[in-house]
């Protein structure tokens, strides 16, 4: 019996209807193998994944295959991005057996759950004989099987953990950026070969260090990913990589937290130096995440799948991206569709003589590509839309809050905020228990509740039962810090406030580093911890990150040494492994500079104020936090809820003002835009 059609995944409900005997992970699976006196098969993949399609197609869709699963094995289907916990013990077991990991990953295991044979893709015919192998090893081999599943997971728990070091120096962060320009590709941007991932946490670092060799590798990556295929030139929005080391030919899926992040980096690119094409793709991202992302509910879908239903009914990937020189003709006309060949380099550069869009130089006629681009999109919307997985992930809706936040800002689009406000609404609402307001700093409230607790996923307004990982924690509370310096609505910065003390209380490793799981959650065969950066910022330094900048709002000595011990993974990593330590190294970078602390205080609705919290947006400094206030100019003090930076400070001569300061430390308040840009450039 198929289990898996009462879950909320949209992946486990993709194979609710395979002849496969599918359980959902948990105890019962276990019970059942240990029942049976056979291993169990745990295959992890997620919605958007093109090759765990494949393999669904080639075997889990095969009565012949599932056949020989449901006899010989007790068959789990895990969603990576609802356990990531899940995911990561057995992508590290995975990568330790043999060399390499990747999903679908297939991963047979002891009842207990110890893992003894792993793998990625299998094809259907060497997956069938895969299978008669394991089982026949643990019928007629078990005590070797059992010692080699013991022997994995001894050695897992028996790594050492990344060794921490002292705070990041300006000479390490100087290494950083010498380690990233030894693998930079200057003729096409980027760094190593193919294939090329969007580099998202390492080009925000190099913004912030912001020298001119630092400058000059973030924008040619940003210039060529862009210009390239990897970049949708007709709907906006980034493809999760290119397969080629020209940004040409994508891995067509689209997920939400590399949109998140990159629609962030383009806009601080913008802010750095006023980049057209960065202005044009930020907001262009921004769209396409507001157009075809958007839930019912206010939150984010996590991604768009790279397959689609081509003309003929065949099922392909990238099907819906792809044109031929004569299907721009049949849109467009003779003389607009070869303008459209040419300006977009439709030359047969994927499969069966399609192309993937490119825009390598800029068209010579906006109004006439302004047209031909209308005409396409509108023409690709008849095509069978890619599936979405419209579950909403609280990590990367936070990324997606903070990106939007600071992008309505920066480009005074309103609607963006608006969206980023929903967006947070829902997390709080719906993913966040017991979210009062913390008592004291052991996390008890007057009612005797723990910390707030934080749930992964939702979907169709319903949360999932998976509890947060500390990359949840640690994004939510960024972005509700980021929409808090966005609005001055103080809601977001207490609840920043609440999911933070549960990070300080739940996740510490005891060594100044933090744990991918809370300490009271599902105990797995290993504790995941990575500090390093994959697709996503580490927990770990997205906790540094957000702790650092509650700290620089607060004052607190406690959360501002959390961060400095979080960050010391920082120092062993940059001088070989900066590519892995992107976000961590943007982090230091902010936490070197102080972060630059803002407190704008006047009425909401006085231009003035407003004239000084956009200077205030409109600054470089890394990781510069800003609180914004009402002044009360007669008692020197602010009616906001205590904000402990807008704390003593008022307007000046009735004028709204702007107090500029570092580590709590304030220069005297500034009145004017100008000075305040001077205050901040010192």
């Amino acid at each position: 019996m198929n289990r898996l059609g009462g879950e909320t995944s949209p992946y486990l409900l993709q194979h609710a209807d395979n002849p496969v005997d599918w359980w959902p992970w948990g105890e019962e699976a276990m019970r059942e193998a240990s029942n049976r006196d056979v291993p169990l098969l745990i295959s992890v993949g997620y919605s958007a994944c093109h090759w765990c399609h494949v393999m669904a197609h080639e075997s889990f869709e095969d009565t012949a295959t599932a056949r020989l699963m449901n006899e010989l094995f007790v068959n789990v289907k895990v969603d990576r991005e609802e356990r990531p916990d899940v995911d990561a013990v057995y992508m590290a077991a995975t990568q330790a057996m043999t060399g390499h990991g990747g999903w679908p990953m297939t991963v047979f295991a002891t009842p207990g759950g110890h893992p003894f044979y792993t793998g990625t893709y299998f094809p259907r015919a060497q997956f069938q004989r895969l299978l008669h192998g394991v089982s026949e090893a643990w019928r007629n081999d078990r005590e070797a099987v059992v010692a080699q599943g013991s022997a994995v997971v001894q050695a897992l728990n028996e790594r050492a953990a990344l060794p921490s070091g002292p705070l990041p120096t300006t000479e390490t962060l100087q290494q950083a950026v010498r380690n990233l320009a030894g693998s930079f590709d200057p003729q096409r941007g980027g760094f190593g070969g193919a294939p090329k991932f969007p580099p998202s946490m390492v080009l925000e670092f190099l913004l912030r260090h912001g020298t001119s060799d630092a400058l000059a590798m973030a924008g040619a990556t940003l210039e060529a990913m862009a210009r390239g295929g990897m970049y949708d030139q007709l709907g906006g929005g980034f493809a999760r990589y290119s397969v080629d080391a020209d940004w040409v030919v994508p891995h067509f899926e689209k997920m939400l937290y590399d949109n998140a992040l990159l629609l962030r980096v383009y806009a601080h690119w913008w802010r750095s130096t006023g980049s057209v094409p960065a202005r044009r793709v930020a907001l262009e991202t921004a769209d396409w995440l507001l157009r075809e992302m958007t839930t019912p509910e206010g939150g984010f879908a996590s991604a768009l799948d790279a397959d689609s239903e081509g003309p003929d009914g065949s099922h392909g990937e990238g099907l819906f991206y792809v044109w031929t020189p004569e299907q721009l003709h049949d849109v467009l006309g003779a003389d607009d569709g070869a303008w459209a060949a040419s300006l977009f380099e439709v030359t047969g550069t994927f499969e069966h003589g399609t192309s993937v869009l490119q825009l390598l130089a800029d068209p010579d006629d906006q109004a006439r590509f302004d047209r031909v681009r209308t005409a396409l999109r509108a023409a690709r919307e008849k095509r069978p839309r890619p599936g979405r997985d419209d579950k909403v992930v609280a990590a990367w809706n936070g990324l997606v809050i903070a990106a939007l936040a600071e992008a309505g800002a920066l480009f005074e689009r309103p609607d963006l905020v608006d969206a980023a406000r929903t967006a947070a609404a829902l997390l709080a609402d719906l993913h966040m228990e017991g979210h009062d307001h913390m008592e004291g700093h052991d996390g008890r409230r007057e009612d005797g509740r723990g910390p707030a607790r934080l749930l992964r996923t939702s979907r169709d307004g319903r949360a999932g039962a998976n509890p947060g990982v500390l990359e949840d924690y640690a994004n939510v509370a960024e972005g509700f810090i980021a929409l808090y310096g966005v609005t001055g609505e103080t809601r977001w910065f207490h609840l920043a406030g609440d999911l933070l003390e549960t990070v300080l209380i739940r996740f510490p490793d005891g060594s100044g580093g933090f744990f991918d799981s809370a300490d009271d959650g599902e105990r797995l065969f290993q504790r995941p911890q990575d500090p390093t950066d994959n697709a996503t910022p580490s927990g770990q330094f997205a906790a540094a990150g957000a702790l650092l900048s509650y700290a620089a709002l607060t004052g607190s000595a406690r959360h501002r040494e959390a961060a400095e011990a979080a960050l010391g993974a920082v120092s062993v990593l940059a001088g070989k492994y900066a590519r892995f330590a992107g976000w961590g190294l943007a982090v230091a970078e902010a936490a070197l500079g102080g972060p630059a602390e803002v407190a704008v205080i006047g009425p909401a609705d006085d231009p003035r104020t407003r004239t000084l919290h956009r200077a205030a947006l409109m600054s470089n400094a890394p990781g510069l936090v800003i609180a914004l206030g009402p002044g009360t100019p007669e008692a020197g003090v602010i009616g906001a809820e205590d904000v402990p930076l807008l704390e003593g400070r008022g307007m000046v001569g009735g004028e709204p003002a702007a107090y500029v300061c570092r580590r709590f430390t304030c220069r005297a308040p500034v009145t004017t835009p100008a000075e305040l840009r001077a205050e901040l450039a010192r």
